[in-house]
């Protein structure tokens, strides 16, 4: 206990006596970057991380943007992918464990993970299965306890649509609608879903963006090892062990073990404050409690409530600019468009 108290003295001392300039060149020392500021930046970023993707054009992000919110993607005609990442809810449905088709809650038990700048993770879904945004976007898709719609069966629906046909020939040629293409038109709207915040302004040298609570929460923050795992431009989105230390107190919710090796992906940080409830099956509803427990499981360390409290602080400052989206009027369902199973 007396070693802890000693450590935590040193810790807000070095608090006290280190500036703003200071902290942002440690920030950026321990890997910490602002998000691209357009796309071309985010194609940096996508070729660091090794993921290959199509050409951006904006006519593609519109056809993308109507595909996100097309509910007759869906087998009941009823679930779209703003379902459970809700554009107007930090990209996140705020519930423990996703629900799709028939109601059907996610059988793991697994929670559906923020849409926002996850074009900068480095990999997709919890256990790491698909390395692009296009490949991630086929999975829902098709998965029975969430859009539950066989690949044919979409291409069938947007091919019944003229209006959509016509869109996808003018993108993508003489390949026209495929799954593959919708996948990608998708992505390429969910490319545009970057949420710049003041964060991203501190990094940038303006050293007034975060107050001096928010910079005391983000040096604890680095200090406690938090950054080992929640790094990068993302602070998060790459997999990871997990369980380093401890167990997990909810580990028995669902029966998710991660990848083949137990390793898990981090979850972004930005907009951590808008995306409750936390960790893979959604079990932790407190921003504090889920600091603390992180602190338990992968550090090996206790995190004191105050100490809670002021990275909680710095957490809130990641709370991002959304981009303005405006809901897309849909083509009209023709006589050969499948109908919907409920």
């Amino acid at each position: 206990m007396k070693r802890f108290v000693m450590f935590s003295s040193v810790v807000m001392a070095s608090m006290l006596s280190l500036n703003a300039a200071d902290l942002v060149e440690e920030a950026k020392a321990v890997g910490l970057r602002p998000l691209p500021k357009d796309q071309q930046g985010i194609e940096a970023v996508l070729k660091e991380n090794g993921i290959e993707v199509s050409k951006f054009t904006n006519e593609k992000a519109e056809l993308g943007k109507k595909l996100y919110f097309e509910p007759r993607l869906s087998k009941s005609g009823l679930i779209s992918c703003n379902t459970c990442h809700n554009l107007g809810m930090g990209g996140a449905d705020g519930i423990s464990a996703a629900v799709g088709h028939r109601w059907t809650a996610n059988p793991h038990h697994l929670n559906s993970p923020t849409v926002y700048n996850s074009v900068l993770n480095t990999t997709q879904f919890w256990d790491g299965r698909a390395g692009s945004l296009a490949d991630q976007a086929k999975g829902p898709i098709e998965a029975e306890p969430e859009m539950a719609t066989p690949a044919k069966l979409a291409v069938s629906k947007i091919n019944s649509l003229p209006e959509y046909v016509n869109e996808f020939k003018k993108i993508y040629g003489r390949s026209g609608v495929t799954f593959d293409n919708i996948a990608d038109a998708i992505a390429t709207f969910e490319r545009t879903l970057i949420t710049p915040s003041r964060f991203d302004k501190f990094l940038e040298g303006d050293e007034k963006a975060l107050s001096k609570d928010e910079q005391a929460g983000l040096k604890l923050f680095i200090d406690k090892g938090c950054i080992a795992c929640h790094n990068g431009v993302n602070l998060g989105g790459s997999m990871q062990a997990f369980e380093i230390a401890g167990k997990y107190k909810f580990a028995t919710l669902g029966d998710f073990k991660g990848d083949a090796n137990g390793m898990v992906k981090t979850p972004t940080l930005r907009n951590i404050a808008e995306t409750a409830p936390y960790f893979h099956n959604g079990a932790v509803w407190s921003l504090t409690e889920a600091i603390q427990e992180m602190g338990s499981i992968q550090l090996g360390i206790n995190i004191s409530n105050k100490e809670a409290k002021s990275i909680e602080t710095f957490l809130q400052a990641l709370t991002g600019e959304k981009p303005v989206i405006t809901y897309p009027q849909l083509p009209i369902a023709t006589d050969k468009t499948p109908k919907p199973e409920l």
